[in-house]
């Protein structure tokens, strides 16, 4: 077994879990029925960090080209791929009782932790290709991540539901165009 393929178990399985945490989500909504007042933005991001998580696994397999591994890079790696789980496991709320969930509340409660968490997931994204490679990758990455990471903060300073409304699609449609434009093939 080579290190890539040591090192990529446990990312994989944080990856999952994340996937399995908003899925978790899905079956709450299903199984929660009425007593689940739902919101569009947080299924709206939900979906967007399905995609963002299935991208991260996609992507990671460029790094079985990566010969020498430092705990560096691969605690930077690790680090992008715990902050994508945290997302996961604070986009939808528990769905335990029989309580009322209100996916607004819930929203609003947690969004600067969630705004917070996606900078550092996309802070880590460019420290790992700076770590690995000793640079920034190529320009169209570096201007994805500086517009996410710019909205991200606007969203991490102001509580304008209108905004974060119109947030939750800009990014779903501009993460759809990222993996098309930088990712629709193995490299």
């Amino acid at each position: 077994m080579d290190e890539f393929s040591y090192l990529s178990v446990l990312l994989s399985i944080i990856v999952g879990l994340a996937i399995t945490q908003v899925l978790k989500g899905y079956r709450g909504l299903v199984l929660g029925g009425a007593r689940v007042q739902r919101y569009w933005p947080t299924l709206v991001w939900s979906a967007s960090l399905l995609l963002m998580n299935v991208q991260s696994w996609w992507a990671m397999f460029t790094l079985r080209e990566v010969r020498v591994w430092t705990f560096a890079a691969f605690a930077t790696i690790l680090a992008q791929t715990v902050a994508q789980y945290l997302l996961a496991a604070i986009v939808f709320p528990d769905f335990f009782g029989d309580e009322r969930v209100d996916l607004r509340a819930h929203y609003w409660a947690h969004a600067r932790s969630f705004f917070g968490l996606t900078i550092l997931v996309l802070l880590a994204s460019l420290g790992k290709d700076v770590v690995l490679t000793g640079h920034l990758t190529e320009p169209a990455n570096v201007a994805f991540h500086a517009g996410f990471i710019a909205l991200a903060t606007i969203a991490l300073l102001t509580r304008n539901e209108r905004f974060h409304k119109a947030l939750a699609l800009i990014i779903a449609a501009l993460f759809a165009t990222y993996v098309v434009v930088l990712f629709a093939r193995l490299h």
